[in-house]
C-alpha cells in the first residue's frame, strides 16, 4: 500500500497498451508501485520546472562551456600567481644563496683511543637503534642465563 495514500480511492485512467507496458516494466525497476512511480515522475517535473518536450542536451551543453571557462580562468591565474610571484622569489633565494661559500670543515687532531671510543659508540647505536627498555632487560637476561 502506498505510504500517505491508504484512504484514497482508485480512479480508470485511459492509457495505450504499449504505453501501459513500458510504464509498468519501468515501475517494476525502480520497486514502486504505479500510482507512486507516476506522482513521483510528475513532482520531478513540477520541481525542476520542466516539461518533457525540453532539450536537456543543449542545457547541458552551456553548462559545461560555463565550467570550463572557470577552469581555464583558474588556469590562469595560477600561471600569472608563478610567473610574477613564485619564480621571482625562488630567483632570490637562489641568488642569495649561491653566493654564500660553504665553510671549510676544521680538522682536529684526535688520539687513537677517541677515535676508537667513537666508533664504538656509532656502533653500538647502529645495533641497538629503535629498541625499548623492555627489549634490553630481555636481551640481558638471555646473556645471564647462558653463563
Amino acid at each position: 500500500m502506498d505510504k500517505g495514500y491508504e484512504k484514497e480511492r482508485f480512479e480508470n485512467l485511459s492509457i495505450k497498451r504499449s504505453v501501459v507496458k513500458k510504464f509498468r516494466k519501468y515501475s517494476k525497476s525502480i520497486s514502486k508501485s504505479n500510482s507512486m512511480t507516476l506522482l513521483s515522475m510528475v513532482e520531478f517535473f513540477e520541481n525542476n520546472e520542466l516539461s518533457p518536450d525540453d532539450d536537456l542536451k543543449s542545457d547541458l551543453i552551456e553548462t559545461e562551456n560555463r565550467i570550463k571557462k572557470r577552469i581555464n580562468t583558474l588556469i590562469a591565474i595560477l600561471k600569472d600567481i608563478e610567473k610574477n610571484q613564485t619564480k621571482p622569489t625562488l630567483g632570490m633565494l637562489q641568488a642569495i644563496f649561491m653566493n654564500v661559500e660553504p665553510k671549510p670543515k676544521i680538522l682536529i687532531e684526535k688520539s687513537f683511543e677517541e677515535l676508537e671510543r667513537e666508533r664504538i659508540n656509532k656502533e653500538f647505536k647502529l645495533k641497538f637503534r629503535g629498541r625499548n627498555e623492555f627489549q634490553f632487560k630481555k636481551d640481558n637476561k638471555d646473556l645471564n642465563n647462558r653463563e
